[in-house]
């Protein structure tokens, strides 16, 4: 498959860049700073750009089979940038008809709020990342509206780790149960896999141990 990745050169987006290329896919790195992304392989394309140039994600996107985004911030906690440059790929998706976005955003988000504990709750979301949580509940917005066949991914707290493919997906809105935590390399995992399984099309499976 021809694969556009936007953020690969974050913490989950490199990971899914490594993974896509060992599973055989064409991959095309979409970043802002190329020297960022220390990967070298046959089958990579690397493309400079920034996310909010119209022109230049119109260009990247052209005959691709799908695209993933998984921008970030870095250690920002303001801005605007998942929602802003979603919404830039996907009108440039909308403009060129590729239809298949996977879309990383975040555990809490939407119906999943009950998922969280006190401390992601009132603590992280409801005062240290506070922007960070309503990027992302604007980021989901513009997906859902948009007219692409979109999975939106909502995966938990980011910690370090292998990649098992043994995790719970897909849960419940109101379960309480899940650690709050996923490897970045099994979300990584789980966001490829949505290439070939269409069974969270259109929907917001939560991510977690």
């Amino acid at each position: 498959m021809n694969l556009l990745i936007f953020g690969a050169t974050g913490s989950v987006g490199c990971l899914v860049v490594e993974q896509a290329l060992e599973k055989g896919h064409m991959v095309t790195a979409f970043v802002r700073n190329p020297e960022k992304l220390d990967i070298k392989h046959e089958n990579l394309q690397v493309v400079k750009g920034d996310v909010m140039d119209t022109n230049s994600v119109e260009k990247a996107v052209q005959g691709k089979d799908a695209v993933v985004c998984v921008l970030g911030a870095g250690k920002k906690t303001k801005g605007t940038i998942r929602s802003e440059g979603t919404q830039q790929i996907i009108k440039a998706m909308e403009k060129a008809g590729i239809q298949r976005l996977i879309c990383q955003s975040t555990l809490g988000a939407g119906d999943s709020w009950e998922n969280l504990n006190f401390f992601w709750k009132y603590i992280m979301f409801g005062f240290l990342l506070r922007d960070v949580f309503k990027d992302h509940e604007k980021q989901e917005d513009y997906v859902k509206q948009s007219k692409l066949n979109w999975t939106i991914i909502r995966p938990s707290a980011f910690i370090d780790g292998e990649q098992t493919g043994n995790y719970r997906h897909g849960f419940s809105g109101d379960d309480q149960t899940s650690k709050l935590k996923i490897s970045r390399a099994d979300v990584a995992d789980f966001i490829l896999k949505q290439l070939t399984d269409k069974s969270y099309l259109y929907k917001t499976p939560a991510l977690s141990y």
